[in-house]
């Protein structure tokens, strides 16, 4: 237990040797772990911490190198398997069993990730589901408040499945082209943190916004 949280944290800090290490451990083994660390955090509600723009563009990164150990074509395949798979797990638990779960405050659960998400329902309708994707911790939540929701399947599954193939290309392919560049190999951990502030833009942007509203008000 102590190395699988070890290796979380690894993941999490420096993805590029991370998932390395975890090649040179378990060989072609590594599909399977990255299908499930990608199916975790978009069909779990309670692990939105897994590492996913980052850990999809250091193993875009990897599979550009010589002799790469991944195949790019594969990973593309096999995520969006795992993101689809995630989704509809997590809209269907959000639809059978979200009400109750909202109704409380778990600490592996937080009530205020569902109200952000909500918050971008509101906002954004069906396309929240597509811009969640590009946000960590949003997209983990998207597809279970969808279920909670009214969101019809057919509307939440069209949005899903466009996003989900936009997040994965996006993210590969940019580690793919540019993950082996000399100046962001040797500041990999810096663009990792570009990407997560990226990602979590959008965020900073609705907060500031809500501040300067509620001041107005």
């Amino acid at each position: 237990m102590v190395d699988f949280f070890q290796t979380l944290l690894d993941l999490l800090r420096d993805p590029y040797n991370g998932l390395i290490g975890l090649i040179a451990k378990y060989d072609t083994f590594i599909y399977v772990i990255l299908f499930l660390i990608v199916f975790a955090e978009t069909g779990l509600v309670f692990a939105p911490l897994l590492p996913g723009d980052s850990l999809l563009f250091a193993a875009g990164a990897i599979a550009a190198a010589d002799n790469a150990p991944l195949n790019i074509n594969t990973l593309i395949v096999l995520l969006f398997c795992a993101v689809f798979l995630g989704d509809n797990t997590n809209y269907f638990v959000g639809k059978f069993l979200g009400a109750k779960v909202y109704e409380q405050n778990y600490k592996l659960f937080k009530r205020e990730y569902l109200d952000k998400t909500n918050q971008f329902y509101e906002k954004h309708g069906g396309k929240t589901v597509i811009m969640a994707r590009f946000v960590p911790i949003v997209r983990t939540f998207a597809p279970f408040v969808a279920g909670v929701g009214a969101m019809k399947y057919p509307r939440f599954i069209f949005n899903s499945i466009l996003g989900s193939i936009l997040w994965i290309n996006v993210c590969l392919w940019a580690g793919y082209f540019f993950g082996n560049i000399p100046w962001v190999k040797a500041n990999f951990e810096k663009v990792v943190l570009l990407i997560i502030f990226v990602s979590v833009l959008p965020i900073i942007i609705g907060i500031i916004k809500a501040k300067f509203k509620k001041e107005d008000a």
